[in-house]
């Protein structure tokens, strides 16, 4: 017999009981844990928290506020895992992460430039609203000088980069935006392989102050963007491969 355990609705931030049930659940043999998702809202999508503390568990999830289920929540997927580009500016990914920060979260939005890993833009807050995509998203846009008309943005479907707000900046800029499925983190893996370099490089334990963390994170985006070298840019930096691109550019266009 297959069991399954729902855990009902998750609000704002995550929530260290239901993680402990899920543990638990995939210790006594259950075959899969349930949660709610909320579309169009501020909510906090638990899925990839639960799946980065357990190893065998299925997830899955149920869908509220249908009716907000709009064109904006329904986005298509235009990376499908194709997380390589030939230039600069032709897609970029981000995602959202969080940080304890004494008896509460920090959370952190960022976008790459999938070509060169590249942080273009990031953003930090002691809340999950969707301001904070926004803010990120419109640093990168500045990064890049403002030119970025036909850029593929790619996210995972959470309320924030579902929302109409955050669609309306999208548009603006010209940014075709691309969605990963629920609940899949295969979908937006070099995100997530972003969040894992920064916790084992950046976090250690918990930080006692919001301005502590805010430093720490700070300093170590500066680390990575001009210095930490990467296999996949032939052991470059970051800025380094961007240096070297823009150069190649020019020759190629000088000749």
């Amino acid at each position: 017999m297959r069991l399954g355990l729902a855990l009902g609705y998750w609000g704002r931030g995550p929530n260290p009981d239901h993680l402990d049930l899920a543990a638990e659940a995939e210790n006594l043999g259950y075959d899969s844990v349930w949660t709610a998702e909320a579309w169009g809202s501020d909510a906090f999508t638990p899925l990839t928290w639960i799946a980065a503390h357990t190893s065998r568990i299925r997830l899955g999830t149920a869908i509220a506020q249908m009716a907000a289920r709009t064109p904006t929540a329904t986005v298509a997927d235009l990376v499908r895992r194709a997380f390589t580009a030939r230039d600069l500016d032709e897609k970029w990914c981000g995602d959202i992460t969080y940080v304890q920060v004494g008896g509460t979260w920090l959370y952190l939005a960022c976008v790459l430039d999938i070509c060169s890993r590249w942080v273009l833009g990031w953003s930090m807050a002691t809340h999950m609203r969707t301001g904070l995509v926004i803010d990120a998203l419109e640093m990168a846009v500045a990064t890049r000088g403002g030119h970025v008309d036909g850029v593929i943005f790619h996210a995972d479907r959470g309320s924030q980069y579902t929302s109409a707000a955050f669609a309306q900046v999208s548009d603006r800029f010209g940014i075709r935006r691309s969605m990963g499925r629920v609940g899949s983190s295969y979908d937006n893996a070099l995100a997530e392989s972003f969040w894992q370099g920064l916790k084992r490089e950046a976090v250690q334990g918990v930080f006692t102050t919001v301005r502590q963390a805010r430093l720490e994170i700070f300093r170590w985006l500066t680390y990575y963007n001009t210095r930490r070298r990467h296999s996949a840019l032939g052991y470059l930096s970051p800025a380094e491969f961007e240096r070297q691109h823009q150069r190649g550019r020019k020759l190629t266009l000088a000749a």
